[in-house]
């Protein structure tokens, strides 16, 4: 079931995303070279506590995970695709971080992902990460009232293939609302003019998840949730939540 939210619930989803853009905003201005991934994690939980809101990620345990995810934030490093546990690694020059973050403010919940590179860039690193980042703004492009979730999809699927990368088959987007996770899912793939009819008030989060070595194929790790290339290529994910309205995209985590 798909909630449809008021006016005044997207206002009131808009201040939890406000505090999910400030927590990744100081997750990223946190890491550096030599700096453990857990401290990245309690850069987060300071926002999230300043703002006396709760983290949707904290304890969440999905049927498929072994036990619950620990922390705020999912740090994915290099060949992580996503769901990474912010642990006692220490950030090296040169690595692709992606970041996961949630908020819950007043009853509303806000999703969004970064991933950006820490010391010196690899060019192919950068040209991963802004390939991501365009087909993140191609799906919010064809987040407007009068298009289907296929249509999000297809742009999102266009942009990664059209580059040349992979895609996480059988992870993408999601509704938010109440919850993290609620109707319907986005794919990062699909064809245009299928699926559900946008309509004003619904929110989306909609997530790429792009493979640098071309393929689709994953894995999870030992722990139970991080997820990574089976090829061992690199990967980066991009998110926001974003409002349909029929004014056209509103964008809920941007700071």
């Amino acid at each position: 079931m798909v909630e449809i939210k008021t006016d005044r619930s997207l206002r009131e989803m808009r201040e939890a995303g406000r505090v999910v853009a400030e927590a990744l905003a100081a997750v990223r201005a946190k890491a550096a070279p030599g700096v453990a991934l857990k401290e990245l994690d309690r850069a987060a939980r300071a926002v999230l506590a300043a703002a006396e809101a709760g983290s949707p990620f904290l304890d969440y345990h999905p049927e498929w995970a072994p036990v619950p995810f620990p922390a705020v934030v999912c740090a994915s490093v290099n060949d992580a695709i996503v769901h990474g546990i912010p642990d006692d690694r220490r950030l090296a020059d040169g690595d692709l971080v992606s970041i996961d973050c949630g908020a819950s403010l007043g009853g509303w919940v806000g999703d969004a992902a970064v991933s950006f590179t820490v010391g010196r860039a690899r060019p192919e690193d950068t040209r991963l990460i802004d390939t991501a980042y365009e087909a993140l703004e191609a799906g919010i492009g064809a987040a407007v009232v009068g298009n289907r979730i296929g249509d999000i999809a297809h742009a999102i699927g266009r942009v990664c293939r059209g580059a040349g990368y992979g895609i996480a088959d059988g992870f993408g987007g999601h509704g938010v609302g109440r919850t993290m996770h609620e109707d319907p899912g986005v794919p990062n793939e699909g064809r245009p003019g299928r699926g559900m009819p946008l309509r004003h008030g619904m929110v989306i989060a909609i997530e790429p998840m792009l493979i640098g070595g071309g393929g689709d194929e994953h894995y999870t790790a030992r722990d139970g949730w991080t997820v990574r290339t089976m090829d061992g290529s690199r990967a980066a994910h991009t998110e926001h939540t974003v409002a349909i309205t029929d004014d056209g995209p509103r964008i809920l985590t941007a700071l």
